[in-house]
């Protein structure tokens, strides 16, 4: 076994270990979930934790053009949600740069959440997903990715959650920043 395959194995059990503990943690059997995640296809890549700012950046342009998002809003949303830090986990069970939850992360076809092209891409596919289903309003796509459609809806709006109230202002305050004032 040379060293490449080694650190595709020790990969490989780290990321079914994440994915386990964040399974368990949302009490889902893990008996289909977890053979699964046996049973898929682990890229030989990266290591996540190898992974610098500037090819975060590659991936996010790709995937926010492939999803017509525009690039900065993802950027901003990753920065509020992981600090770009693609082994990130809050404390309710959510993985990687866009903090995806297990259920959105498996809905969304992304194998390892902590692999941050896979994270992304899934992130980026629901966002646009969001942005649809609201009419392209930015605070009403991101109070339910931070609170959950059904949230949004059941209340015509930002639901009256601070957290979620914080969250959109400062989101759309990093875009704006980002996009000087112009967003």
């Amino acid at each position: 076994m040379n060293l490449t395959s080694i650190d595709a194995a020790l990969q490989r059990i780290q990321s079914i270990e994440r994915q386990f503990q964040s399974l368990m943690s949302y009490g889902v059997e893990p008996d289909s979930d977890f053979q699964k995640i046996l049973n898929s296809k682990v890229e030989q890549g990266k290591d996540s934790s190898s992974v610098n700012k500037s090819e975060i950046n590659e991936l996010i342009d790709k995937y926010a053009y492939k999803n017509g998002l525009d690039a900065d809003f993802v950027k901003a949303v990753i920065n509020q949600e992981s600090g770009f830090n693609p082994n990130a986990t809050s404390k309710c069970g959510a993985m990687g740069l866009m903090q995806l939850m297990p259920g959105t992360a498996q809905g969304l076809g992304v194998i390892d959440a902590y692999d941050p092209e896979q994270n992304i891409e899934g992130g980026t596919k629901y966002l646009k997903g969001l942005m649809d289903r609201f009419n392209n309003n930015k605070s009403l796509a991101l109070a339910a990715y931070n609170a959950g459609p059904n949230a949004v809806k059941k209340y015509g709006g930002i639901p009256p959650y601070q957290e979620t109230q914080n969250y959109v202002k400062s989101v759309i305050s990093q875009y704006d920043r980002m996009k000087g004032g112009k967003g």
